[in-house]
């Protein structure tokens, strides 16, 4: 028997989460045939087999998250040698063993009578989600109880997949790295054209905003303490899809027509949509905008993703009570918020950003 393990996906990824098998037990395939569709943290990928033969086992069913390395199929031994597939080859020495997974904490280290964990396996409480208040920390058989009846009114417990789990990890890796401050304005756009272009007008308005203060258009990596200016303006566009956020990159906004830079953008949404964006299509940002107005609110502390410095949201339209030319007007207004990272943007460049912004997304095309 042969097996094919989980090849380097590229990117430093660790593991994806199976999606599809397009094999079952038994079956014979031939090279680049596809074995199976899983999901990283950028998209989902079709892995072809990387031989000719009869599939003797399949590990790992639909929802299973598998390290790279882990064993995918196992061949008979009548499988093949050709080892040509552009994902990986199947392995022909020594097995790499699966990574060994933790043990699950219980109790978060408190102690736990015997009598008490069996109590907790019939009322299906995780040990670690339950406050210890007996003598010395342990966990006594009313603190299950109680976990237990708290838990009645909530639904099941679901691990986050796919892209609500590399959310997950980015947003906590970007709190626990990034130090955000946010300014915000509003801008007046009651002047603009009927079926004006929101979200083109702003990534153009970005550009002009980053030309004028570049700092904002950067990559600071903490670990070397380095900041990085960049010349061109690769912008993320936030996409809500059923499954999670995705950020696909709008590449070179500030040399593209207003016509180019609309077709590029449905193009991502609808790839993003419907999962089948390249993954090279959702590296190298270097600012983002998030046009979450265009589901509600108005202003918004918004998450930077390293090595990005800097994120714009664009809030809900509205009509607005304003001053103008010393008059009461009713006008409408886009509510502008800026987060950067406060450690290599100052405040003033960011001030500067805004008001350049601003500026643009008024301007009467």
């Amino acid at each position: 028997m042969r097996q094919f393990t989980l090849p380097d996906l590229g990117e430093g990824l660790e593991e994806a989460e199976i999606v599809t098998w397009y094999v079952n037990e038994g079956d014979h395939v031939v090279t680049d045939q596809p074995l199976v569709s899983v999901e990283t943290d950028k998209a989902v990928v079709e892995i072809p087999a990387p031989s000719s033969g009869r599939i003797a086992r399949l590990f790992g069913a639909k929802g299973d998250i598998v390290k790279v390395g882990a064993p995918l199929v196992e061949f008979a031994e009548d499988a093949g040698q050709d080892t040509g597939t552009i994902v990986g080859e199947l392995d022909t020495g020594e097995q790499r063993p699966a990574p060994a997974t933790a043990s699950p904490p219980s109790g978060r280290g408190a102690q736990v009578f015997p009598a008490v964990r069996a109590l907790a396996r019939k009322l299906d409480v995780a040990l670690d989600l339950v406050e210890a208040t007996g003598p010395g920390g342990t966990i006594t058989r009313a603190d299950v109880e109680r976990a237990a009846k708290r838990m009645s009114h909530s639904g099941p417990a679901e691990p986050l997949r796919g892209l609500r789990r590399a959310m997950a990890q980015r947003m906590a890796a970007a709190h626990a790295e990034i130090v955000p401050a946010t300014v915000t304005d509003e801008a007046d756009i009651d002047d603009w054209r009927q079926g004006e272009d929101v979200t083109i007008r702003l990534a153009r308005a970005i550009a002009a905003a980053c030309k004028a203060e570049p700092a904002l258009n950067a990559w600071y990596h903490s670990g070397t303490g380095e900041r990085r200016l960049i010349g061109r303006i690769d912008l993320g566009i936030a996409v809500d899809t059923g499954g999670g956020l995705i950020v696909p990159v709008l590449r070179n906004v500030a040399e593209r027509s207003v016509s180019d830079l609309r077709a590029g953008l449905d193009r991502l949404r609808a790839d993003a949509i419907a999962r089948a964006i390249p993954p090279e299509e959702l590296r190298g940002a270097t600012i983002t905008l998030s046009n979450f107005g265009m589901i509600g609110g108005r202003f918004a502390n918004l998450i930077i993703v390293p090595p990005q410095t800097a994120i714009v949201g664009a809030g809900r339209i509205s009509e607005r009570v304003v001053a103008l030319r010393g008059q009461v007007a009713v006008r409408r207004t886009l509510p502008l918020s800026l987060t950067f990272d406060h450690r290599v943007v100052t405040g003033g460049e960011a001030a500067r950003f805004l008001v350049v912004l601003k500026s643009d997304v008024e301007r009467i095309s």
